[in-house]
C-alpha cells in the first residue's frame, strides 16, 4: 500500500511544459485528477459520456458554450455535463485541475494533429 503524502500542485505544474497536455496526477474510483496548462483556444468538443469539471488553480480562463461564456478564476470551477459542446480559452497562461473520468480523451469526440494529448501520462 502506497503511503499517503502531501502533493504540492505548484511543484507539480513546473513539471509541465506544454499547453493542453493534461497530465495525470491522482487517481480514484475511477476518476482521474490531470493538471494541465492553457493559453490560446482549444478546438469545440463534446463528451458524450463523460461530465468534466476544470478548476481554476492560477490565472483566467473561460468555458465557452454555444448560448454563453463561463469566466473562471483561480478557485473557481465549472462542470461541463456530458454531451454539452463546449471549448476552453486562456488569453493569458493558466494553470487549471480537470476532473473526470479515467482515459477521457482530452479533445472528445475530435481528434486533432495538434490538440489530442495521449491518455494516462503521470507527473
Amino acid at each position: 500500500m502506497d503511503t499517503p503524502e502531501a502533493i504540492a500542485l505548484s511543484q507539480k505544474f513546473a513539471l509541465i511544459a506544454e499547453h493542453w497536455r493534461p497530465k495525470v496526477v491522482a487517481r480514484l474510483n475511477g476518476q482521474e485528477l490531470k493538471l494541465a496548462k492553457f493559453q490560446g483556444a482549444f478546438p469545440w468538443h463534446v463528451h458524450a459520456n463523460e461530465n468534466e469539471l476544470f478548476l481554476v488553480y492560477r490565472g483566467v480562463m473561460q468555458v465557452e458554450f454555444r448560448s454563453h461564456v463561463v469566466t473562471l478564476r483561480a478557485g473557481e470551477f465549472c462542470m461541463v455535463p456530458k454531451g454539452r459542446e463546449h471549448r476552453t480559452l486562456a488569453e493569458e497562461e493558466a494553470e487549471v485541475l480537470i476532473f473526470e473520468p479515467a482515459a477521457t480523451r482530452n479533445t472528445g469526440n475530435v481528434e486533432d494533429e495538434t490538440f489530442t494529448a495521449p491518455n494516462g501520462v503521470q507527473i
